[in-house]
């Protein structure tokens, strides 16, 4: 049975969702999205500050973080208010920044990633200090409006900006949507890394007729590509799947049939556990390539990264977390470390982190939307979170 959160005067994770969702917050706009978060947050006594950081080359971000309580221990919530484009807004059922309910449901972009999960995390820690006082320890909240986008002027310029003001995290939660079916199906207890490589085989153009004149650039890259593939990269860990490498293009830009052509080129992107770092990812898939490569010249490069796989060992936190989400759900969650990266790479530097939310079918899809149901669910999940934490 879900535990009720909001009380007269607090507002309910579904109002602070429905707000959020009709801010049109497209990376990288804002459009009063952390207008709405520092209202409700201020309101409960949190002392909230706006911070916004700047690079070249890329937008200025705004971000906001928030804290109530001194000392420790320090609970954290993380979460971002931007959004990826609704794409052709006649394709939705709704308009994508309406907020519209129907059939039990909050329609609209960002309702699963994750204008939702950020919305029950507000409720509840709200909630628990009108009903608590302010907590023995602290509660902070981190909120950027970068994640959908560069991601380099939002969590990980503000968690350094805390850093330097003497801010200390114990714990954190993030609220991106982890369940694949059902709330209470996974909660994420680390990231698999991400590194992405590109190829030229250059050759030497020619007729096809002439083959000893030219030299055919795709032969060596069928060569490098296979040695990429046949051999797992490892087994995998107790926490892990193995690490993936998947091609993703491959291109010679030629669209003539009696021509071999001059160059070749290929990109691939590995999803890699915490067996490797990106350092001894890049030499080995060097190795790799130069062996297969023999005498054709090849230039290998790789994108920088800072997606590097992390672990959140299970324990007494990864523990409170899982038995909130079976109290009120009553499922045991599966600990994984699936699907894409997010700011948790950045947070589990800081404190240990755990990411749990709202059940992502529609995320980043038409029609994007989320149960009501689960809204207020998520923010009684939390709210035990909270309240066995400070115990």
């Amino acid at each position: 049975m879900t535990t009720p959160v909001a009380k007269p005067g607090n507002p309910s994770a579904f109002e602070i969702a429905r707000d959020l969702i009709r801010c049109a917050s497209v990376t990288p706009r804002d459009e009063g999205a952390l207008d709405v978060v520092a209202r409700v947050l201020g309101g409960a006594g949190f002392k909230v500050e706006r911070v916004r950081f700047s690079a070249p080359g890329t937008p200025d971000i705004d971000n906001l973080y928030a804290r109530i309580g001194d000392g420790g221990p320090c609970l954290m919530f993380a979460g971002h208010t931007d959004v990826v484009p609704a794409g052709d807004a006649s394709a939705w059922r709704f308009d994508p920044f309406s907020g519209v309910t129907a059939d039990g449901m909050l329609w609209g972009r960002g309702a699963v990633d994750m204008k939702g999960g950020l919305a029950a995390s507000l409720a509840a820690a709200i909630a628990h200090v009108a009903e608590h006082g302010t907590p023995r320890g602290s509660i902070a909240f981190l909120v950027t409006g970068d994640e959908e986008g560069p991601a380099v002027n939002g969590t990980v310029k503000l968690l350094e900006w805390a850093r330097e003001r003497g801010e200390h995290f114990d714990h954190c939660i993030l609220g991106e949507p982890t369940n694949p079916h059902a709330l209470g199906d996974m909660i994420k207890i680390g990231r698999r890394g991400s590194l992405t490589g590109r190829l030229v085989v250059h050759g030497k153009q020619g007729h096809v007729g002439y083959p000893h004149l030219a030299e055919n650039p795709i032969d060596p890259m069928m060569r490098i590509l296979t040695a990429l593939k046949s051999a797992p990269l490892d087994a995998g860990t107790a926490h892990f799947e193995p690490s993936n490498l998947e091609v993703t293009t491959v291109d010679v830009g030629n669209p003539a049939t009696n021509v071999i052509a001059g160059a070749a080129r290929a990109t691939f992107n590995i999803r890699f556990n915490d067996l490797w770092t990106p350092d001894a990812l890049r030499a080995e898939i060097t190795a790799r390539v130069t062996g297969a490569a023999g005498a054709a010249r090849v230039d290998l490069t790789f994108d920088s990264t800072n997606a590097v796989a992390f672990l959140t060992s299970p324990g007494p936190f990864v523990d409170a977390v899982a038995s909130a989400v079976e109290a009120e759900t009553g499922r045991r969650p599966v600990l994984s470390t699936s699907g894409g990266t997010s700011d948790a790479r950045f947070i589990q530097a800081f404190c240990p982190v755990v990411e749990f939310g709202l059940v992502g079918a529609t995320m980043h899809a038409v029609d994007e939307r989320c149960a009501i149901a689960d809204l207020g669910t998520l923010a009684a999940i939390y709210g035990r979170v909270i309240s066995a934490y400070f115990a």
